[in-house]
């Protein structure tokens, strides 16, 4: 069964675009950085690259997409177990939608499989939402506009001033490329929070059968 939901009506849905603006809300009364549409946003472009690098099809790329467009949607609901209640509400989406449900599978396991405390890489949207969500860190996902009352998220996040997510040209690894200010946070520090979600990169990586690399100011730590 042909599917007629594309991406960009996803993007442009009204209710779509107002869950992920409360999502945001949420999350900024509860101190975390920016999850609005630039994250979303990113994170769609960068899966379907990801599966594009790869050779799957033009429609799996953009089925992955479209879960990274969605993926944080349930933290309207709460940041706790976000990935399954945001699987839950692209589901009852995406089927009053009628999308076929062999797609609708494919979107809400990648959605459900995100989150570092439960995730899986169950299949190659799976893996490529994880990698593309894990890898967006970058200065104006900070909300705080106090530099002096910044925590190590702030900090950390701040002090990239530039990031991008590469697949090698011999296809044998993700490459993510960053450059950090260490005067605003050492690499220590980057890696004392993320350690978890690079971890969980070099797993979905390993789905697809490459490696994960991070340079950092070009140098390799990882």
């Amino acid at each position: 069964m042909a599917s007629n939901v594309t991406y960009e009506y996803i993007r442009r849905n009204p209710d779509i675009m107002e869950y992920i603006r409360r999502s945001d809300k949420a999350l900024a009364a509860i101190g975390y950085t920016e999850h609005s549409f630039a994250h979303v946003e990113k994170t769609a472009h960068v899966a379907s690259m990801i599966l594009e690098s790869l050779g799957y099809s033009e429609r799996e790329a953009e089925l992955a997409r479209i879960a990274g467009f969605l993926h944080d949607i349930g933290n309207i609901v709460n940041r706790d177990d976000h990935a399954q209640s945001g699987a839950v509400m692209a589901f009852r989406i995406l089927d009053r939608l009628n999308m076929p449900v062999s797609e609708i599978c494919s979107i809400i396991s990648a959605i459900g499989n995100h989150d570092e405390k439960t995730a899986q890489p169950v299949d190659p949207i799976a893996a490529a939402l994880i990698i593309a969500d894990k890898t967006d860190v970058r200065r104006s996902r900070v909300r705080n506009t106090i530099f002096t009352s910044f925590d190590i998220h702030d900090r950390v996040n701040y002090a990239v001033t530039s990031s991008e997510l590469k697949v090698a040209e011999d296809r044998k690894s993700f490459i993510l490329e960053l450059t950090i200010d260490t005067g605003i946070s050492s690499v220590l520090e980057y890696f004392e929070i993320f350690l978890d979600r690079m971890l969980l990169c070099k797993r979905a990586a390993k789905y697809f059968g490459l490696d994960f690399r991070i340079y950092m100011n070009d140098s390799i730590v990882m």
